[in-house]
Parts: structure tokens; sequence; C-alpha cells
């Protein structure tokens, strides 16, 4: 598949002497979608805004649909939607003006029927007249996603797109973006959720401290982060792993009150039942037990100093 974008050696250092970016090479494809999870302060904004041309590089090159973002800077940035996490609307311009004035901004000549067309797509039309104030926080956000649109480009980023939306706008704003895919438009977006990502991406990458630390298929990552452990307390400690759990994903506690065992949730059969059949016959009594899911800092962790999670 042909890549939209192609990231070379892009590196962002300040004078202060932090590192925002420490030479990412990414290649997005044309038409997919790509979620770019990370923590905050690991670089996700600073890479969208380097692709984007608002935020110079210090080291690499980004070609964006064909056009070196810094040498062919407006030829590039046209080929761009960006919608910010945050809302920056003029309050007393109608929706209308709004989506109409971006694209004046990219120099594209008046278009109402296709103004008309992104407008109905995202359920704006009945809204057109009225003014930014007059809407609520998901309207306003449906309006930034038409501002970047306004101009036709050939990618999107959205960054943070449903960060402090309930759970129904959340899951509106995942059906436009697959419109907005299947009309021919490459998607980037970052991410705190995985069910966002798990949802709608093709490929998932996970960046941290300015490290692109993996890029992966969603399937092959969702089944890492579908790992769950089982916390087994037990009544008396035990000096050693018995033989006869060798089968099992168990790791014993250093001072031997508790076992814990890992499972993939994915999989039809946990292998719970049978353990639990196992530990009755050893005469091993629990005390308790606690299920636990990896969170997505905990992937974070292990993916940085390489430890299980």
């Amino acid at each position: 598949m042909q890549s939209i974008i192609s990231i070379q050696g892009v590196g962002k250092s300040y004078a202060s002497g932090f590192t925002a970016l420490k030479s990412i090479d990414l290649e997005i494809q044309r038409g997919e979608i790509f979620a770019l999870l990370g923590p905050n302060g690991a670089g996700k904004t600073t890479l969208i805004s380097i692709i984007c041309g608002i935020v110079n590089a210090t080291s690499g090159k980004v070609i964006a649909d064909g056009f070196d973002i810094a040498r062919d800077y407006r030829q590039a940035r046209s080929q761009i939607g960006l919608v910010p996490q945050e809302l920056t609307t003029d309050s007393f311009e109608t929706v209308w003006h709004t989506v109409a004035f971006s694209r004046g901004l990219f120099g594209k000549p008046a278009n109402p029927e296709y103004l008309e067309k992104i407008l109905r797509q995202l359920s704006l039309w009945e809204k057109r007249n009225a003014k930014m104030l007059e809407l609520s926080g998901g309207m306003k956000r449906r309006v930034m996603i038409a501002k970047a649109l306004s101009h036709e480009p050939s990618i999107l980023f959205l960054d943070e797109p449903t960060a402090g939306v309930d759970v129904e706008l959340r899951r509106d704003m995942w059906e436009i973006v697959r419109e907005l895919r299947e009309n021919g438009v490459t998607i980037i977006l970052t991410t705190h959720y995985i069910e966002e990502a798990e949802e709608m991406a093709d490929r998932i990458g996970v960046i941290n401290r300015g490290e692109l630390m993996l890029v992966e298929q969603k399937t092959e990552l969702m089944q890492k982060l579908g790992q769950k452990q089982l916390n087994l307390y037990l009544q008396s400690p035990l000096e050693s792993l018995p033989a006869e759990l060798a089968q099992y994903n168990l790791t014993l506690s250093e001072d031997g009150t508790q076992l814990t065992y890992t499972f993939d949730a994915h999989q039809d059969t946990t292998g719970i039942a049978q353990l639990m059949r196992s530990l009755s016959q050893l005469g091993i009594d629990l005390k308790d037990l606690q299920s636990k899911q990896s969170s997505l800092e905990e992937i974070f962790v292990s993916l940085v100093h390489g430890k299980d999670v």
C-alpha cells in the first residue's frame, strides 16, 4: 500500500536541552486509520504539530501526499486538515461562516455545494445559521471537523477527538470517522482511550518519552492489551511453585503468600477453572483472590522497561 505520510528521522530538541522527539521513522498508508497512543507528554502533539507545519523539526523530514512539509509548505499543508483538542472558534460567528472562512484561508474558491455536503455529513446542516456560542460541546467538535475538512484535504488529524465527551457522543464520533475514511480521507488520531483505538484503527503506534516504541496491526496489539491477571492469596505460604502447577502461567511472590496467574481475556477459555481444581487437589487453600486487567499506563511501562505487565 502507498504511503501518504512519510516521517523520516524526525527529531525535536529545545534550547533548554529537552528532547521532545527522538528520530521518529513512520510510514502512514493512504486510506488507513492510524491511532497514536501515548501518555501525557509522550510527544504525540509535538509530532502532529511538526507534520502539520506548526512546529519546526530539529532533524529529519516529513513528506505529506508527495510534498515536503518544510520545502513545499503551502502545498503540503493544503493536503492536511487538523482538528485540535481545544475548541477554538469565534463564539459570535455562525456555523456556516466559520466553515466557509476556514476554506478561504487555504485560498480555495467558494463552493457552497461542498460545504453543504460536509455539514450534512456531520449532522450540522440544521445548525448552519446558529452562532457557535449556541452549540453544545459535541456540536462544536463537529464544527471543528467541518472546518478541518473545508479545504478538501486528503489527510485528517484528530488530536484527542473525544476527550471530555460522553460515551454516546464518542460513538457518534467514531461513526463519523469511519464515514470519512470511506470517502477516501486518511485519518490519524491521538487518543488515551484503548477502546477508541480498538474500535476504529487499522494500525496503532505507541509513543513514549519521544520514542516510537512500536507500530503494529490493531489485532496484534489488542492481544497484548487483553492480558489479565488473577492474584491468588494463600492461607499458608509456599516455599516454591509445585511441579504440578508448571503447566500454568504462574509466578510466586517472594514471601510465598501470593500466586499470580496471567491469562488472555480474549480466549474462549481462561484456564481458571482447571487451575482451581489443581490447587484444590494439591491442598493449597486460598484466603482471597482478585482479578486485574493491565492498564494502559502499565502497558506503556512494560514497553519502556521490557517488563511483563
